[in-house]
């Protein structure tokens, strides 16, 4: 469906009026170039709640670097590590020196998160009582079957490379569509995920993120039919 950057910045008030705590956006890469005039027209005029980038990291580092200033949160995934991984699951086996340069020059732009009650860690034992973030990085890794060695690989390198600079969150919801190949066919265990969750604490990741079982399902694949444009 056509869609103009002035409307697209009418949608983001449209969404802050409806109570939205953010505005997401998903996969919007080749986007870009019209999100730039669409975001900057929303800042403008003062939206108030944060805009966050919620990509698959696979993208050049002066793509990211032209969002700068309207972008307050990065969510990006880091999905490889391993070259031949990525080229057999994605057909990308530079996946990962793209998606780390991106994922430095988020985080040079946003050196450390920020909380809505002003601070910059989460201290609160219950998650329902957590402050939201308001400015930040926060890096998601999906955990496949049968690729636990590229996964602690990835942690590994968060960690080494970020500290606590970063948040991290490591997803279990791989859910196998028909036809998957090989170890992709079947879902991640419950023993593989918890070995990697066992092995973020050991490593010493302080914040991160991590899911309960139950969360493999087709209805997380949103259904495109043009609602809110």
């Amino acid at each position: 469906m056509p869609l103009s950057p002035e409307r697209l910045a009418e949608i983001f008030f449209e969404l802050e009026a409806q109570g939205a705590h953010n505005i997401n956006l998903v996969t919007p890469e080749h986007f870009v170039p019209l999100l730039i005039p669409a975001l900057r027209e929303a800042k403008m005029n003062g939206l108030s709640i944060p805009v966050v980038y919620n990509t698959g990291s696979y993208e050049k580092v002066e793509a990211v670097r032209a969002l700068e200033g309207l972008v307050d949160i990065w969510l990006p995934d880091l999905k490889y590590m391993s070259p031949a991984l990525a080229a057999s699951h994605t057909g990308a086996p530079d996946y990962f020196r793209h998606a780390s340069a991106a994922i430095a020059e988020m985080v040079r732009q946003c050196p450390e998160p920020v909380f809505s009650d002003g601070s910059h860690a989460i201290d609160c034992a219950d998650d329902a009582d957590d402050p939201l973030m308001t400015r930040g990085v926060l890096v998601r890794h999906l955990a496949l079957p049968g690729c636990a060695e590229d996964s602690r690989a990835i942690l590994r390198y968060l960690r080494e490379t970020y500290g606590n600079r970063i948040f991290i969150s490591l997803l279990n919801q791989y859910t196998p569509m028909p036809k998957a190949p090989g170890s992709l066919a079947r879902r991640l265990s419950e023993s593989e995920y918890d070995a990697l969750v066992s092995y973020a604490i050991e490593i010493g990741i302080e914040n991160g993120f991590v899911q309960e079982s139950g969360t493999v399902s087709s209805s997380y694949i949103p259904v495109f039919d043009g609602t809110g444009i």
